[in-house]
């Protein structure tokens, strides 16, 4: 009898100490999980934050677009076209 009382007591504390290590593991895992969530959150948070800064760009763009300027830089820069009489100097050395 008193065997039997002392087996039970074994086995309470054997099952007491593997659900305490099975809730460490579960609390270990879901902070694996929480870190790689937040990893991704600040991936995101930049992507975001580039992409704000192009369409920023590109609306400084769209609202400069029909101005003269602009459309003589593109036509300098891109189409090689320059304004009658202007002196153009091209670099040999590149």
């Amino acid at each position: 009898m008193k065997k039997q009382l002392k087996e039970k007591k074994i086995f309470k504390k054997l099952l007491f100490f593997v659900i305490i290590a099975y809730i460490i593991h579960i609390f270990i895992g879901q902070q694996k999980t929480l870190n790689s969530y937040k990893t991704a959150q600040k991936y995101y948070t930049e992507q975001l934050n580039k992409q704000l800064a192009y369409q920023e760009s590109l609306n400084d763009t769209k609202a400069n677009i029909k101005s003269k300027e602009y459309i003589e830089e593109v036509a300098r820069e891109k189409l090689d076209m320059y304004l009658p009489n202007e002196r153009v100097y091209i670099d040999k050395g590149n």
